[in-house]
């Protein structure tokens, strides 16, 4: 999964931190592409715990309670793009957070990180 989102980041040319939750919270995987910036492996660490724990990507928090949650979790969870539950067979076992780049190519890097493992498409 970490390998595949690497790729995809370097053949879009977009350095980003990834990383890969269980399905409460807790880290499992991380790295940090040279180029990629500082404060992003902590948004991309709370995008994947937001997906993991909302079951759904970072961006579907409704936005009235997106601040306050924020607040409430220590800034653990986000409605900011990049976020997206990992579902195997319709079980939910976790979520990756792609921070650094655009919201787009963030969204398309976690895509395929969830392709090369076989997820489900959320």
């Amino acid at each position: 999964m970490i390998a595949a989102a690497v790729a995809e980041a370097t053949r879009l040319g977009a350095p980003v931190n990834v990383v890969v939750v269980d399905e409460s919270g807790v880290d499992l995987a991380f790295v940090r592409m040279d180029g990629a910036k500082f404060l992003s492996i902590e948004t991309a660490r709370a995008k994947a715990q937001t997906s993991a724990s909302h079951r759904r990507p970072s961006t579907r928090i409704p936005a009235d309670i997106a601040t306050g949650l924020a607040f409430a979790s220590g800034g653990r969870i986000t409605d900011m793009a990049g976020g997206l539950p990992v579902f195997i067979d319709g079980a939910c076992v976790g979520g990756i957070g792609i921070g650094s780049a655009s919201d787009e190519d963030d969204i398309a890097i976690a895509r395929a990180a969830l392709a090369a493992v076989g997820a489900d498409e959320v």
